[in-house]
C-alpha cells in the first residue's frame, strides 16, 4: 500500500451502520486517533472496558526538551478525548469525558445510549489537518469569530482572538524569541530530528512523526533529510519562515487556562479540538505557534505581555485561509490498544 492509499484509509468517515459492538468502540478509537498531538507523537493509548473507552498517556511518547511537564500531552489527550466524544453521539452514544485531577492521569469517556446525533464538528474530523503553510492573508469576518470564539471556550480555558496587527506582532516578537533559544538548544533540535520522517517509507512505517512533505520540505531518503535538516535548519531561515507564515494568517489565538493543572490541559485541548473542527467547517486553515508557550524563559514575559493574570497560556494557533498539505499518518487502533484491567 502506498502512502496516498494509506492517507484515503486514514482521513475517512467509517461505517456507523456496523452492528458488532466491540467493532463499533474500536472504531470509536479511530476517530479519537485523527486528533493532533505534539509532533504527532501520538502518545496515548486506549482501553475498552464494559461502559467506558479510557484514555491513557503514553509516556513513552513523551517530548521531554519541548515539553517537559507533559503540558502538550495531555492536551494531546483532550484533543482525542474530544474526537472521541463527538464521534460516539454519532454511533448513538453519549460520551461523557471524565478527567479526576487528583488520579492517574487517564481520561475517561462514559458511554451511555442516546439517540444519534451527526454535529457538523463530527463531519469535520477527517478534514482537520494543522497547515504549516502561508496563508492568503484575507481577513476572517465577525460572524466567523464568534464561532471560533464559542467552539474554543470551555471550563475553566478562555480563548483570545487576536486579529489586529499590532497584537499580532507583538506575538510574533515572543514567538520569534523563543523560536532562536529553541534553535539554539542540540538538544531539541536532536528531539525535534527524532520525529521527523522524512520519505514516504519512513512514514509509512512508523505511522507517526513529523511527515516532511506536510511541513512543506520534499520527501527524502531519511540519510538525506537528515543532512539537509541538520545543514539548514538555522535560526535566520526559520524566524523569517514563521515572520512570513504569521504575517499571512488572519489572526492569532491564544488559549488560557484559568488554572494550571492536568485538568485544565486536557481541558484546553477539548477547546483547541472544537475551534479546530470550527474552523475547518468555515474553511479556516490553522497551525501551531507554540513556542513562546513551550520556551519556560519566555512564557511569564509572554502572559504579562497579553495581560494574563494567574493562568497559564496553553497554546498559540495562527489561522487563516490557505491550501491544503499533504497528511500526516496514523497507527491503527490494535496499536494502541491495551487489554482491559484484569483480563
Amino acid at each position: 500500500m502506498n502512502y496516498a492509499q494509506r492517507i484515503k484509509g486514514t482521513w475517512r468517515h467509517g461505517d456507523r451502520q456496523v452492528h458488532d459492538h466491540a467493532a463499533r468502540l474500536k472504531e470509536l478509537i479511530r476517530y479519537a486517533t485523527l486528533a493532533p498531538s505534539g509532533h504527532n507523537t501520538q502518545c496515548w493509548r486506549f482501553r475498552i472496558t464494559d461502559e467506558s473507552i479510557v484514555i491513557l498517556p503514553d509516556l513513552s511518547r513523551r517530548t521531554p526538551v519541548v515539553d517537559p511537564d507533559d503540558h502538550h500531552l495531555y492536551v494531546s489527550l483532550g484533543c482525542a478525548a474530544e474526537n472521541l466524544s463527538l464521534a460516539a453521539r454519532a454511533f448513538g452514544m453519549l460520551g461523557e469525558v471524565i478527567f479526576e485531577p487528583d488520579g492517574d492521569g487517564e481520561v475517561h469517556i462514559a458511554l451511555t445510549p442516546c439517540e444519534p446525533e451527526i454535529s457538523p464538528l463530527f463531519e469535520a474530523i477527517p478534514k482537520r489537518q494543522c497547515s504549516r503553510t502561508d496563508y492568503d492573508s484575507s481577513a476572517v469576518t465577525d460572524e466567523e469569530l464568534s464561532q471560533l470564539q464559542a467552539a474554543g471556550t470551555g471550563r475553566g480555558v478562555s480563548i483570545s482572538l487576536l486579529t489586529e496587527r499590532d497584537a499580532i506582532e507583538k506575538v510574533l516578537k515572543y514567538v520569534l524569541q523563543a523560536n532562536s533559544r529553541q534553535i539554539g538548544n542540540l538538544s531539541f533540535r536532536q528531539e525535534l530530528e527524532a520525529w521527523i520522517r522524512f520519505g514516504n517509507r519512513e512514514a509509512l512505517e512508523a505511522g507517526d512523526g513529523l511527515f516532511a512533505r506536510s511541513m512543506g520540505s520534499p520527501a527524502t531518503p531519511r540519510w538525506l533529510g537528515r543532512w539537509l535538516f541538520r545543514a539548514l535548519f538555522r535560526q535566520g531561515a526559520e524566524n523569517a519562515k514563521v515572520t512570513r507564515q504569521v504575517r499571512s494568517s488572519a489572526g492569532i489565538a491564544v488559549f488560557i487556562s484559568k488554572v494550571d493543572d492536568r485538568a485544565h490541559w486536557v481541558e484546553a485541548g477539548r477547546c483547541y479540538q472544537r475551534f479546530a473542527l470550527q474552523a475547518t467547517r468555515l474553511g479556516i486553515r490553522n497551525a501551531f505557534l507554540n513556542q513562546p508557550v513551550e520556551e519556560a524563559s519566555v512564557r511569564p514575559a509572554f502572559a504579562a505581555a497579553l495581560g494574563i493574570v494567574g493562568g497559564r497560556p496553553d497554546l498559540v494557533v495562527r489561522f487563516g485561509r490557505g491550501n491544503e498539505m499533504p497528511r500526516s499518518l496514523r497507527r491503527p487502533v490494535e496499536s494502541v490498544l491495551v487489554p482491559a484491567a484484569g483480563s
